[in-house]
């Protein structure tokens, strides 16, 4: 049972990632976790030891695209966006969250 419920965390981590990159345009992965945690009003932090193994995944799967650039701050960093195949997951994980709170929405205004 564990597995599964790493892999929903993981999925939802995904789509958060795949939403703000396609709200926002590229971002390095410090704008990312920072932009998470401000539209979230302080609810959600995302951990770079979390954060940075899920941009590889996504870059491996091709739903995002890592590039060098330079931050604001005159820093190197890697600058991340979202491709036409991860508008696709984000759209089938979009539509997979709103079945899933649709589900515990019912059972709590139900059971």
């Amino acid at each position: 049972m564990p597995s599964s419920r790493n892999d929903k965390l993981q999925g939802t981590l995904e789509l958060l990632v795949l939403k703000t990159l396609d709200a926002r345009g590229p971002l390095h992965g410090y704008a990312i976790t920072a932009r998470i945690q401000q539209t979230s009003a302080e609810l959600l932090r995302v951990e770079e030891g979390s954060l940075y193994p899920a941009l590889h995944r996504m870059e491996q799967a091709g739903w995002v695209r890592g590039s060098w650039g330079v931050t604001e701050k005159n820093r190197d960093a890697r600058f991340y966006s979202i491709t036409a195949s991860g508008r696709k997951q984000l759209a089938a994980e979009q539509e997979s969250w709103a079945r899933l709170t649709e589900g515990v929405r019912r059972v709590l205004r139900y059971a």
